[in-house]
């Protein structure tokens, strides 16, 4: 039964499989607080757009979307709801839903009639306290729901759901009250509802233990339901003295048809009363339904008392496992038991109503308190519901007959045999059945489902199947198969179809084993098909091409399908027709291409002969034979030898071919050198010579020679090893001396070595060409002579293809430092270097990479920089770096992107001083994009006429021009100087003083002393300065005092008057020192201090050189 029930899952299963991917979460029907009855399931299906049908008892029922339908379906997701909206006692039924023809879905919806006689009130329960909601139902009922608003609650730990044992009192216990479990409580019966509120305070003392909370309703409803109680027992009565009224007026009708009125048919008579009895008693359990003592895994136990009133106590028999509802086959023996409390209570079986005994084709046996009623062989009559009772106790349970499918064992085997019949013929089979109506019969052949047409013949009866196939072909043999298929279960049986006929052709190609001057002879392959019997020969016919007739060349065993001809006329051409043999007939024939006889084809070329040893009387040659024998059989070869230094070729074969493909030539001389070649030979003769073999001398083999020595690498570069050795010493009867050398490499990543030289060189030096730059090779060197191949000799570690180590370094000597570039010109720099192994190369602009606009090409020997077209913010420092595995060098060069400067302002002019004027200029628009620029005064007087420089290398806008002449009118300019030239000049005024002439008068004046002494000071000071690498650096200031100062100039605090790499003036105040060429030693610290007898006064500057 089990087997069966889980069969019938699997195919509930996998009808669901086509049509849905999964369902999950399905709950049944139940009626929620808002009066809606719901079931739902969360369902994913295959295809959206399937059909969902919803059945009631069987039948479709029309359902809507809108919330008005009645019934509808809401759908969220993958979560379909149905809900009957107001549900009414016409509702009740069986609710299905199907999608396309899978059911997913079955619940039952019953309606009791049912009220409530008093309902649940409110609660108010202290927090850890338990709360209880009573009601009283008008029926008994086995159990109602209680819910909250959102959810069904079931039985555990937090909820304690009770029936009193008439079912009418019900009881929702809510343990360990919080205040999460505050709100309103809903009781469920049928359509009726009740609801009521739980109230959860908090404990003002703290208190954890557990209170029930009294209510002081539990008398009145004990008191309502005995109430209840007393009134059902009425209506019992009532309806029991209407039973007895009727069964006394049947009995009185049944006194004229033979009975004798007394109560001797009392078996009978009771037996009908118990049928009326259960008729009424069915009625009332429409209302009582539910079992009286808990469910067990057996099934349900429904027990009543001898009135057939829930008894509230717990007194007398009583079931401890009931009947449970049994599956049995037809023919197999069926069993149902149950167990009482008491093993001395006595009991009665009853089949649908009617008592039974053990003659009724029934056994009962009581062992103890167990009870059994056993059915040996089931039939279909046995299909009921069966009854027991004991002291008013009742347990019923149904038995279920059922009657799959059976063969009969001797018509199965039968059935099974092969058929074996003649292509042509009709094949049949029946096989006889039985089991429960109604039956599905199915035939298939190979998996495919026969239905009746012109060749197939299906006679189907209630107990027998027949199958006729007409026709048969060699293609209709295969498997044949009958399904049978009930309610109850699928059986299948299977038979074999074996059709034979005649074979089909033999297969082809043909091919041509030989066509000799006398003889035929070819082979083919056997038919793919040999017609479902063995083939026994071949029939072979030959036709000579030009004519009609066809000839009977007689038979030939199936064993060796190849055939030789020797009856052939020379140069006559052949066609063959082949066909099989069985027991069934013979088949269609395979022709052949024609087929040449007597041509002369002579063979291909052997191999070269290849010199297997040598000695000084005997050479062992060998070969192999030619690809192309000329379509006869190789019968044997000519093998010839030349003596090196001729050109004869002799027969070395004088007594006839060779026959294997090896010789030992025996007519050699020693010391003399040969060379040999082979020739095949078929039924047309002998065919070309092949290639000569190598030269070989006639001499008694060598020892291998040993390891070369000193094997050392001689230069190398990108591309090539150099390699240099010592020959290998001659070891008498060890090692023999060396006729030649052989140099193999291999890549360090690969595994297999590569040979440089296919021909033995016999210097012991060789370069090898060919190879990737920098990468790392395996070098081994191997002596030989005509021993053999002697041990290699190989370098301990691997070679890299590259030149000797070389640390990088810059070739010129005389690169630039410093470049000028006129902004909007090309910039390109070629720097030289030398390294080994392949250096990294890289270009830095002030200490970061160069911008994505330059671009720099590099080599193995330089590397350049361009600039296609230079601004001025590619001025800057750019270090070129050379590094590889030895070391690394650097090299800066400063590139400077200037234009032409832009002329200064206007000039003016200024006389503080008696034979000195004092010229200023605004600056050149240039002076804050360029710190190199500075500015040149020139004059010219009246007197000379020519331009001449006055003062160069200014850094600022103000210079005092001294000796001037009173008289002369002075012309003079000021220019802008940068490294790319002068700009134009900035013109001035002109300056002229007049020398005014008169009489000579001589006044003396009072004399006056004026004392006209002042202490140093600074008019302008020196300021800080910045100068690049390598350029003039000119630093001047201004002073005063009287008597004139005493001008030191320091650095570092180290005097500098006297240091001739200084050039130091101090023209009428304005003191200047200049440096050549400056360079990071000259950074410091300048100071220039002035005194004289009044005081002393210094000015300071810091001087930075940029490198």
């Amino acid at each position: 039964m089990l087997k069966r029930l889980s069969q019938m899952k699997k195919e509930r299963e996998d009808e669901q499989a086509k049509v849905v991917e999964k369902v999950e979460n399905v709950k049944q029907i139940e009626v929620k607080p808002n009066g809606t009855a719901e079931f739902s399931l969360d369902m994913k299906l295959l295809d959206p757009n399937s059909t969902i049908n919803l059945f009631k008892d069987g039948k479709s029922v029309a359902y809507g979307t809108d919330e008005n339908s009645k019934p509808n379906l809401q759908k969220i997701g993958t979560k379909y709801v149905f809900s009957i909206k107001d549900p009414q006692p016409e509702d009740a039924g069986f609710y299905q839903i199907d999608v396309e023809e899978a059911n997913v879905l079955s619940t039952d919806f019953q309606v009791p009639a049912v009220e409530f006689i008093a309902k649940i009130k409110d609660v108010k329960a202290i927090e850890s306290e338990d709360a209880i909601f009573q009601c009283l139902l008008s029926t008994p009922l086995n159990r109602i729901t209680w819910s909250k608003q959102d959810s069904s609650l079931e039985h555990g730990d937090k909820y304690e759901i009770t029936v009193s044992e008439d079912k009418l009192i019900h009881t929702l216990r809510v343990k360990d009250c919080g205040m999460v479990d505050s709100g309103a409580y809903y009781a469920i019966a049928g359509t009726a509802s009740s609801s009521a509120s739980l109230t959860v305070e908090a404990d003002p003392n703290g208190s954890k233990g557990l209170k029930s909370n009294k209510t002081g309703d539990q008398d009145d409803l004990t008191k309502l339901a005995m109430e209840q109680q007393a009134k059902l027992q009425k209506e019992k009565e009532d309806l029991e003295a209407a039973r007895r009224a009727q069964a006394d007026a049947a009995a009185q009708a049944s006194q004229g048809d033979g009975g004798d009125g007394s109560g001797n048919n009392k078996d009978l008579t009771d037996g009908d009363d118990k049928d009326k009895t259960d008729g009424a008693e069915k009625k009332k359990r429409r209302l009582q339904t539910g079992p009286l003592v808990p469910d067990t895994a057996m099934g349900k136990i429904n027990a009543l008392c001898e009135d057939g009133i829930f008894c509230r106590c717990n007194s007398g028999v009583r079931f401890v496992s009931g009947l449970s509802d049994t599956m049995a086959n037809m023919g197999e023996r069926a069993e149902l038991s149950c167990k009482l409390s008491s093993e001395t209570s006595e009991g009665h079986w009853y089949k649908n109503g009617k008592l039974l005994t053990n003659g009724d084709g029934v056994t009962i046996i009581k062992d103890g308190s167990s009870h059994k009623l056993i059915i040996e062989s089931c039939n279909k009559d046995d299909g009921a519901v069966y009854r027991f009772e004991a002291e008013g106790r009742k347990s019923e349970a149904t038995l279920v007959i059922q009657d799959p499918p059976k063969f009969d064992a001797d018509a199965l085997a039968e059935f099974t045999k092969p058929v074996i019949i003649k292509a042509g013929e009709n094949a049949e089979w029946k096989l006889p059945f039985s089991g429960g109506a109604p039956m599905n019969i199915q035939w298939y052949k190979e998996d495919d489902e026969l239905l009746p047409a012109l060749n197939v013949k299906i006679e189907t009866s209630a107990n027998e199947s027949k199958l006729r196939l007409t026709k048969c072909q060699r293609k209709s043999s295969g498997e044949v198969k009958i399904k049978i298929k009930n309610e109850f279960g699928t059986l299948e049986a299977i038979s074999k179809l074996i059709v034979l006929d005649k074979p089909t052709p033999p297969q082809g190609p043909v091919d041509i084993m030989e066509s000799a001057v006398t003889s035929v002879e070819y082979k083919w392959k056997p038919p793919k098909d040999n017609g479902g019997c063995p083939v026994t020969n071949y029939i072979i016919e030959r036709q000579q091409v030009g004519r009609n007739k066809w000839s009977n060349l007689g038979e030939i065993p199936s064993s060796n399908p190849s055939y030789k001809d020797t009856d052939v006329t020379p140069g006559r051409r052949y066609c063959y027709r082949i066909r099989a043999k069985n027991a069934e007939g013979i088949s269609d024939c395979l022709q052949t291409e024609d087929i040449p006889a007597g041509v002369l084809r002579y063979p291909g070329t052997p191999s070269a002969p290849k010199v297997v040893s040598a000695f000084k009387d005997c050479i062992n040659l060998a070969w192999s034979p030619p690809c192309d024998t000329g379509g006869t059989k190789i019968v044997g070869y000519n093998l010839e030898k030349n003596k090196k230094g001729t050109n004869y070729w002799s027969l070395v074969n004088q007594g006839g071919p060779i026959t294997d493909t090896k010789y030992a030539v025996k007519d050699v001389f020693e010391g003399a050198a040969y060379e040999f070649r082979v020739s095949a030979i078929n039924l047309s003769g002998a065919g070309d010579p092949s290639l000569p073999s190598d030269t070989v001398v006639a001499r008694d083999p060598k020892k291998p020679p040993g390891k070369v020595t000193d094997l050392k690498l001689t230069s190398s570069n990108y591309t090539t090893l150099s390699l240099a050795w010592t020959k290998p010493k001659e070891i008498k009867g060890i090692e023999d001396e060396a006729h030649g050398y052989y140099v193999e490499i291999r890549q360090i990543e690969n595994l297999e070595w590569t040979r440089c030289n296919a021909i033995p060189i016999t210097l012991t030096s060789y370069t090898v060409l060919g190879l990737k730059a920098m990468a790392a090779y395996w070098v081994r060197v191997i002596a030989t002579n005509y021993g053999g191949d002697g041990e290699p000799q190989g370098f301990d570690n691997y070679l890299i293809a590259m030149p000797p180590p070389v640390k990088p370094k810059f070739k010129d000597r005389n690169m630039k430092t410093f470049v000028v570039v006129k902004s909007g010109n090309t910039v390109r720099l070629n720097i030289n270097f030398e390294a080994s192994p392949l250096p990294e190369v890289s270009w830095l602009k002030d200490g970061v990479p160069v911008p994505k606009h330059v671009t720099i090409t590099n080599s193995d020997k330089g590397s350049q920089l361009l600039i296609p077209t230079s601004e001025r913010s590619d001025t800057g420092i750019y270090t070129i770096t050379v590094k590889n595995i030895v070391g690394q060098e650097s090299f800066n060069v400063e590139i400077r992107v200037t234009d032409d400067p832009k002329p200064p302002g206007p000039v003016e002019l200024d006389q503080n001083i008696p034979g000195t004027v004092t010229l200023s200029w605004t600056p050149s628009p240039d002076e804050k994009r360029d710190d190199r620029l500075h500015y040149m005064v020139s004059k010219r007087d009246s007197f000379k006429r020519t331009w001449r420089t006055a003062a160069d290398n200014l850094f600022n806008n103000k210079f005092t021009v001294v000796n001037i002449l009173p008289g002369r009118e002075y012309n003079f300019r000021v220019f802008a100087k940068n490294d790319m030239g002068l700009s134009p000049p900035s013109e001035c005024p002109k300056f002229e003083t007049k020398k005014e002439k008169g009489k000579f008068e001589l006044k003396l004046p009072e004399t006056k002393c004026l004392d006209f002494q002042s202490p140093p000071s600074f008019i302008v000071p020196l300021k800080m300065r910045t100068a690049p690498q390598g350029y003039e650096c000119f630093m001047s200031c201004a002073v005063k005092g009287d008597p004139a100062p005493r001008v030191t100039w320091y650095r570092n605090n180290i005097s500098l008057n006297t240091n001739t790499n200084y050039h130091i003036t101090n023209v009428c105040g304005v003191c200047s020192m200049l440096i050549l060429r400056v360079a990071p030693k000259d950074n410091g610290e300048y100071k220039v201090v002035i005194e004289n007898k009044l005081g002393t006064a210094e000015s300071a500057m810091t001087l930075n050189v940029r490198e």
